[in-house]
Order: structure tokens, then sequence, then C-alpha cells
């Protein structure tokens, strides 16, 4: 049985963390924002992404593979467009401001496309596209990485576990929210299964030479979602993101480029802007519609409820809002390994 995790208020939980990578080096404004991000995952229920990742990042900073003081940049040619360098930022800081761009540009023109260059771990990609939806427009987001994930008829790693998220809003309800990677299993959570010691979900993982394991000890890495279909993704995730903004991965990953294997993920992040495509209002209730409609069809099994993509994160993170965030046993004596390190005072819990 694992042990039992250690609840903390969700305002001291979102300081202290703020205050963990203050210590860090980052700017305020950025460890900010960073803890924003992986507090909001936690918050939802999506721990891979949330405080299981604090470590994490605390020694990518450390080791200079995310760089606490990056020289961040926004480039543009056409109103609708831009390309923010995150110049290795963690990135929780350049997606954000990829997010407020791709609003901005979006309310101007109908259309904002923000490309992010060369940052450092993303982070729960549904937060940018929600940041968006706040707003009252549609966000879409895409991530390609570090090739980590299977792709069929290869032996070992090819591709990354690239995600998606959609995010639209919802008048009287919480956004819709799809946020998923290619994976069948991200690997945040093949950790989990690790730490818990239990058996992982058959087709989820492989070993590093893709042979499928429910062994979270022996998994090395994830098998893509459907097959075929989420390696296609995934590698088209690339092409739209890296190859795009010309700072390929894959290639370089597994040619003869002598830095292919620095850690580093693009993005891009689309807004629409639902007026430029006709009454903002009609399509808001149409919206609404749509999700009633959904909820008000038969269920299968009286017992369980009806609920759209987003819906159930959304009610988690009201519950946690109110009763604390629980963190995993051995990811708080992480963080407050960390903690004690930087001389950073730990929250009552």
């Amino acid at each position: 049985m694992a042990p039992p995790k250690t609840v903390v208020p969700a305002d001291a939980l979102a300081a202290f963390v703020t205050d963990l990578f203050r210590a860090a080096g980052t700017t305020p404004e950025h460890a900010r924002t960073i803890s924003d991000v992986l507090t909001w995952a936690s918050l939802r229920g999506v721990d891979s992404h949330g405080m299981s990742r604090v470590p994490r990042y605390l020694e990518l900073l450390a080791s200079g593979e995310a760089n606490a003081e990056a020289d961040i940049t926004v480039e543009s040619t056409v109103p609708g467009v831009a390309v923010v360098d995150a110049d290795r930022a963690p990135g929780p800081v350049a997606l954000s401001i990829a997010a407020d761009e791709a609003a901005e540009r979006a309310r101007a023109n109908g259309v904002g496309t923000v490309a992010v260059r060369r940052t450092v771990h993303t982070g729960a990609i549904g937060y940018y596209t929600s940041r968006i939806a706040e707003q009252g427009l549609i966000g879409l987001g895409f991530v390609a990485g570090m090739p980590n994930m299977a792709y069929t008829g290869v032996k070992g790693a090819a591709v990354a576990t690239s995600p998606l998220a959609i995010s639209v809003p919802a008048r009287g309800r919480p956004p819709v929210l799809l946020d998923m990677a290619t994976a069948t299993i991200a690997l945040g959570k093949i950790a989990q299964y690790r730490n818990s010691g239990t058996e992982l979900p058959e087709g989820a993982a492989a070993t590093a030479d893709g042979v499928p394991t429910t062994d979270p000890n022996l998994a090395k890495m994830p098998l893509p979602l459907g097959g075929a279909k989420g390696a296609g993704m995934s590698l088209l995730f690339e092409l739209i993101t890296s190859v795009l903004v010309q700072a390929p991965i894959l290639s370089s990953f597994h040619g003869d480029d002598p830095d292919g294997r620095v850690h580093r993920q693009n993005a891009l992040v689309i807004a629409f802007d639902p007026a430029a495509f006709g009454d903002a209002d009609a399509y808001a209730e149409d919206v609404a519609l749509a999700l009633d409609t959904l909820k008000g069809l038969p269920r299968a099994d009286e017992g369980t409820e009806i609920r759209y993509p987003g819906e159930n994160s959304a009610a988690v993170a009201v519950d946690r809002s109110g009763n604390g965030v629980p963190v995993a046993a051995k990811v708080w004596k992480q963080i407050t390994a960390a903690a004690e390190k930087l001389d950073v005072q730990v929250p009552q819990v």
C-alpha cells in the first residue's frame, strides 16, 4: 500500500512553490507563473504534471538546462502570427507569453497563431488553452519534444509524447477542455505507477527495446495512443512546431547533431475569436445547447453521469481548492528536501 499523501492548502502550496522557484534563481514574476501552471495541474487532479514536476524543474534550473535569466523575444512579420524565442526559459513562462500573445492577436485579427521555439518542458498544455478560453476565445495548443515514445515499426524511442489541447468557452459552465498526449500514458504517470508499486495497464508502455510490459520498473517509454494514429499525430506535431520555426528536434536527435540530445521543446498556440466567424453570443448559446444536449442524452448506465471533456477535472479543482491538494509522499519528501536546500520555509500541512 502506498504511503498516505500529504494534503496542503491550495494557496499555501502555490505560495510555497513560488518561493522555491524564486530561490532557484527565477524572477518573482516567472516564479509565480511556473507555480500557477504546476498548481493548476495538481488542483485539477493531473498530478503527473503538477507537484511531481517541481523537483525536475528545479533540477533543470540548477543544471542550466532551463535558463532562469532567459532573454525571451517575440518576433512578427504579419499581424496574426508571432514567434516566441524562449532562450530555454521554462515552458510555463514561454507558453504563458505565447497564449497571451495569441489571444491579443486573435482579438485584433480574428485568429492569432504563436509558435514557441527552444523552451524546456511545457507543463500541462491545457493550462494555456484554458487561459485563452477564459477570455472568451477558442484555444488550441500543440507541443513537440524529445523522442521518448515508440513509433510503429521502429525499435526503441522514435517520436515524442507530443500533447494536444483544445479549450472552448462554455457559458455558465467550466470551459470544454480536451488535453491529451499522443501516448497511451504519460511518462509522469508511469513514474506514479512505479512510485506506488502498481502494475501498468496492458498496452500502455514498453521496455527500452520496445517490448510491451506492465512492469513500471521495466517500462522506459509509453506506447502511442491508437498505435499508428498516435505515432502519426506526434510526427505531424513535430512538423507544425519544431520544423516550422527552423528548430527541428526529431532529425537532430536521431542524426549527428552534437546538440541533438539537449533537452528542449517547441510549441504552437492558436487562438480563435468566435466574433470573427459570426455572432459570438449565438455561438456561446449554441455551445451551451450542445453541452446540455449531450448531458441530457439517455445514459447507458444510470449510475454514471455524462460529462464533457474538462468537466470532471474542473469539479476536482473546486474540491481541492477548498479541501487542499494531496501530494504523494515521495514527491512531498523531494520537495521539502529541496526547500531545506534552498532555505525556503515549508508550509503547515
